[in-house]
């Protein structure tokens, strides 16, 4: 009697639970869907704050696997606070798969020091960033620096974070200097220092002339006493 008491009790319990078993697996299958929806919808190139954070892992560069990049218009490298600048990042695939490339990250410094950090730069993920062997492609990434950020010389370093066989790799495509402008600044400093330069090599060019002039002039009025002092003789 006792064991099918025991018995008619775990029933009893299994169908007063059978509802928040179905709900929680409900919400599960929810979950599973509404991710899936979402990988379905990506876009090549989305940019988020909250992407993945890459930066914690360390990743060796894939042998076979060269990176270049390039400011397409902006070869003085100069970078507007707070305002958008693009760079283009090109890779070149020599090995024998293909690789996938997740995400673009960069991040600012200051140029005597790289343990200073200054800002970390937002992510841009690549969901169909595919480049097969014997192949090369160039990826774009947009970035702005903090536009409280003062204007001067800084350090950029870019990393490009990707896949080849589901083994991950990362590769530094830039690790140079850039120059800060503010907003609506014109000249940047380097600009300043070279016009002022110029200027004061025409005001050292004008001295020498009227310089040269003068001493011109005095020789002929010598040359003109000269001569008449030897007419008049």
């Amino acid at each position: 009697m006792e064991t099918k008491a025991i018995r008619v009790f775990l029933f009893a319990l299994l169908l007063i639970a059978a509802p928040f078993l179905q709900v929680a697996r409900g919400q599960s299958d929810s979950e599973v869907d509404t991710s899936e929806t979402v990988e379905e919808s990506s876009d090549l190139g989305i940019v988020g704050e909250d992407v993945q954070d890459f930066g914690d892992g360390n990743f060796s560069p894939a042998p076979g696997v060269d990176t270049i990049c390039v400011f397409p218009k902006n070869s003085a490298k100069s970078v507007t606070a707070g305002e958008e600048t693009e760079l283009l990042v090109g890779l070149k695939n020599d090995g024998e798969s293909s690789l996938n490339v997740i995400a673009i990250k960069a991040s600012v410094h200051l140029p005597f020091d790289h343990n200073l950090l200054v800002q970390n730069l937002t992510a841009q993920t690549f969901n169909n960033g595919s480049v097969p062997a014997s192949a090369q492609a160039t990826f774009p990434y947009i970035f702005a620096v903090s536009k409280f950020l003062q204007p001067g010389t800084f350090d950029l370093v870019g990393t490009v974070y990707y896949e080849i066989d589901q083994q991950p790799y990362q590769s530094t495509f830039y690790n140079g200097t850039i120059e800060v402008v503010e907003a609506g600044a014109f000249l940047s400093i380097e600009s300043v220092f070279l016009v002022t330069l110029g200027f004061a090599l025409l005001v050292l060019l004008g001295l020498w002339i009227h310089g040269q002039i003068q001493h011109l002039s005095k020789v002929l009025k010598l040359i003109c006493e000269i001569v008449l002092l030897l007419t008049h003789s």
